[in-house]
Formats: C-alpha cells, structure tokens, sequence
C-alpha cells in the first residue's frame, strides 16, 4: 500500500526527475550534455495553435515555520488546448501559484490564467483565460487513447521564434506506477526519446498523428527515457472536471502481497496458480467497509484473474497490477472482488470511494495552503506531513527525524480505529514559560490535560481548560510529561509575537 519515492531533482528550468516504474527502474535526472538530436519544425497537424506558453509563479510554505513563505520561484511550460476553452498542464507546474500568465505563441498575447480543476495525484490542472477570446483561434486536441508498447510519438517543444519543434520517441514500456505528488499508482508510459532542454519545456505533450497521447512529467537525460501521463488518465480527469463535483480517482485502501512462496500458499490453502494474500486494510476505507479483512486471499478483480504478483492481463497493454480496474473506475461504481477465505471462495462487491484526505495520517503533500500549527507558551505544535520531513531535503529518509519518518511510512498498517493525525512537538522558542524546554523537538503529543490528542484541533480544546493553573503535556517519548504554568504561557504567547514577528500563533484552517 505505502510506496516510497525519491525527492525530484530538476532538469534545468523545466523537467522533473524520472522516478521509478519499479524500483529496478529508479534513475535520477540530471542536466543534459550536448543535444543528441535537434528536431525539425513541425509538419503535421499540431501547430502552436493548439499549444499555450504557461508561465507560473509560485510560492511554498516553509514547513520549518509555518507562518512564513519561502522566496517566489517562476516555472515555464506548455498547455494544451482541449475542449470547452480549457487549457491542459501538469499539477506541478501550477503547484503552490501565485500568478498565472497565459501566452498565445503565435500573436504573443498575453493573458491571466487561474486554475479551474487539480488533482495533485494524477499530476494534472486545468486552467481558463481571464479573457475569454484568448483562445478563439485555438485548435484543441483530440485524445489517443489507442497508443501500445512499439508506437512512435513526438515530444513537443516550442522555439524562442514559436515554432513547433518535434522530438521523436517510442514507446518502451506502459506500466502501473506511483505518480511524482500523491504516490497514487496510475497508469504510466515509458518512451524513449533524445528531449533537448528548451524554455517553456516543463509541460511536455507527447502526440501521434496529431491527437494528443499524454503529457511529459519527468525525464532521465542519461538513459534519455521519460515517463508521460497517458491519454487514458487524461480522459479520466476531464470526465470527472465536467461534473459539478471532482471526485478524482477512486482507491480501495488494501496492501497485499505476492503469493510466490509454496508455503504461503499451503497456508492459505490455495490450489490455483493465482492469488494475492492482503497484508493491510484501511480504516475506514471502502474495503474496510465491504468486509475485506487482513489474511483473504484475492483471486479475481471485475472478472480479471489475478496471478501470484497481482497483475492482471490487459487487452491492450499486457500484464499490469490490478489497482489499474480500480482507478479505470469512476467513484461510486461497485467492482466485484473474489476472495478466498478460510478455504473458501467468495465474491464481495466493493463500492469505490474518494480517499478521504481526513482520514490520511500523513500527508503526502499540502499545497496551495498554509500548513496547520499551533503555538502555545512557546511550544510549536504541528501535524505530521511528507513536505514536513521533505524540509531536510533529498535524503530525507535518513535526514529528517526517524520517528516521524516511520510514522509516515507506516502508516497504512496503522489500523487503529479513529487512529487520527500525529500531533507533534516541533520545535521551542526560547521564552520564560519554557525555560528548561527549549531543546526538545520532534515530540509525539499523546495527551495534554488528560484529553487524548489525535489532531491539532484536539490540541487547542485541551488548552482551554487547564488543570490547577498549568497545562500537563504528555508524548509518547523521553520526557513523558511537561508543565507549562498557563498564566506565564499567555504572557510568553504575546512575547513571541512581538520578537519573531509572527501574525498568527495558530493555523487550524
């Protein structure tokens, strides 16, 4: 269910770094040497009538203190035009923005934009002109969704002049993995192809024969493979922004494990080839609540036999893992799962849900808000978050606190009813009413005024009501309790204002 990914790394100005398909495949991107190859204008159907410049300025939150930004950045890509006006980009391009700036490569008209739909786990947004004439003379693009391992694309890139440059490639290699920002594992194509680094190259569409098979979101210049969004996800996205409400893609909320080992499979009492032993159900989630418990065996996914490593054969693309029949669905639809249990067989159907972002105990990414905190006698107290440990930069995995990094990769074999967020001690502004405190950090917060505390909002109801004058913190860790003397707390509260300079003591929002 968990699946790790290594910090991005930028190929310059534009690309984001390839991640894996598979943990065999990881490679990192780097900046590229001399061009392999230069591509030749365009003269096929996809003219810069169908592409859109998009310029992002964006500004992040520093999770070290929650209530400052960090230094604006400026990202340059390409949007494709699509139906209803709309404008089609990687979420990473938009993520954390502050101004958007839409230019029509052709007449150099220069427009606002604003975000209509994101979805951080599939890595997609759609935008709209300010000025709805901007793309009166705009030609969208059809989807591909026929596109198989062997079939040659062309990577799109615009000149300085505006001209369309195409960079051939081929597809190698179309597989379940997770995406650069959720970690949702989705579908994903891997083409080979020679990208020369080009302004205005962070959104890269890749097409064939003029229709649109998906869109570039991260790039290794050694080995000169990329990974693309593919045109099914696409469609996925668009259907669902059409609504009135986004839904996103659904998820079953399982972990499981490959059944290769003949012990195992005794064990189970499996006979047939098949199978796959569930080793983690998530509270709450929509195999929670259809019955799927820790130990079945699943043995067959919407009609699809499932083998030994969970793969399923697809019409198209081969063996892919089975979450692909999950996430190809649409939110509400039932997807009928056939378990094996105590040696015998049966069929539960499954309702598929939105994850519930509340129910996540670590967030996997927070953007384009301020992230939640609370300040108490000069006290920090966060929530734990991936772009919290993400703060300690590429090696977070052994950087950042080992405590909290755990918590956060285990967290889906956590299936504490109600288990909540992981409220922690973050760091200690050196005041009176902490004197003696100001080393501590990176604290699990269990109970502060005998109220167990599973959020920030718990947090700040238990400070309200003091026990004898002082507030009794406790954490999971060394040192087990503290006292903070409620009265010099207050007076601490405004003594930091005034000295750090911060607006806010709390972000509940």
């Amino acid at each position: 269910m968990n699946s790790s990914f290594s910090p991005m790394r930028r190929f310059p100005l534009t690309i984001v770094a390839l991640l894996a398909l598979a943990p065999a495949l990881h490679a990192a991107a780097t900046r590229p040497n001399e061009p392999v190859a230069t591509p030749a204008p365009a003269t096929s159907e996809v003219t810069a009538a169908s592409l859109v410049r998009v310029n992002s300025t964006n500004q992040a939150y520093d999770f070290f203190r929650p209530w400052n930004k960090k230094a604006p950045y400026f990202r340059k890509g390409l949007g494709v035009v699509v139906e209803k006006n709309r404008i089609l980009v990687t979420a990473e391009l938009v993520t954390n923005s502050t101004y958007i700036e839409l230019e029509d490569p052709v007449t150099n008209a220069r427009v606002a934009g604003q975000v209509i739909t994101v979805d951080y786990d599939s890595n997609l947004a759609l935008l709209a002109p300010s000025d709805e004439n901007f793309l009166k003379n705009a030609r969208p693009l059809a989807l591909d969704k026929g596109a198989v391992v062997g079939d040659h694309i062309e990577l799109l890139q615009l000149e300085t002049n505006g001209l369309v440059a195409q960079t051939p490639g081929t597809i190698t290699t179309i597989a379940v993995a997770p995406y650069p920002l959720g970690q949702l594992a989705l579908l994903t194509f891997r083409i080979s192809s020679p990208i020369q680094s080009r302004d205005s190259s962070f959104t890269i569409p890749a097409v064939r024969d003029g229709d649109l098979v998906g869109l570039l979101m991260r790039y290794d210049s050694r080995s000169q493979t990329a990974d693309i969004i593919p045109a099914p996800i696409i469609a996925h996205f668009l259907a669902d922004a059409s609504q009135a409400t986004y839904q996103g893609f659904p998820r079953v909320g399982l972990g499981y494990s490959p059944t290769r080992d003949p012990q195992l499979r005794r064990y189970v009492g499996l006979k047939d080839d098949g199978g796959v032993y569930v080793t983690a159900v998530r509270p709450g989630g929509a195999a929670d609540k259809a019955g799927i418990k820790r130990g079945d065996v699943i043995l067959a996914v919407a009609g699809k036999p499932i083998n030994q490593d969970g793969e399923f054969d697809h019409p198209l693309y081969g063996k892919l893992t089975f979450s692909q029949l999950t996430s190809d669905a649409k939110v509400g639809d039932k997807v009928d799962f056939v378990i094996l249990r105590d040696g015998q067989k049966q069929t539960i159907p499954i309702t598929l849900e939105a994850v519930d972002r509340g129910s996540i105990v670590s967030d996997p990414y927070i953007f384009d808000k301020q992230p939640r905190y609370l300040v108490v006698g000069g006290l920090v107290f966060q929530e734990l978050s991936r772009p919290y440990l993400q703060e300690w930069g590429a090696n977070w995995p052994k950087e950042a606190p080992q405590r909290l990094v755990a918590l956060d990769a285990f967290q889906d074999e956590d299936t504490t009813p109600d288990r909540g967020k992981v409220v922690f001690l973050s760091q200690v502004f050196p005041t009176a009413s902490a004197l003696g405190y100001q080393d501590l950090e990176h604290l699990v917060v269990s109970k502060v005024n005998d109220v167990p505390i599973k959020s920030l909002d718990d947090l700040a109801k238990a400070i309200a009501t003091p026990k004898n004058g002082f507030h009794k913190i406790e954490f999971d860790d060394d040192p087990p309790i503290i006292y903070l003397d409620a009265v010099e707390s207050e007076k601490s509260d405004a003594q930091i204002r005034q000295e750090y300079g911060i607006p806010e003591l709390k972000n509940l929002n």
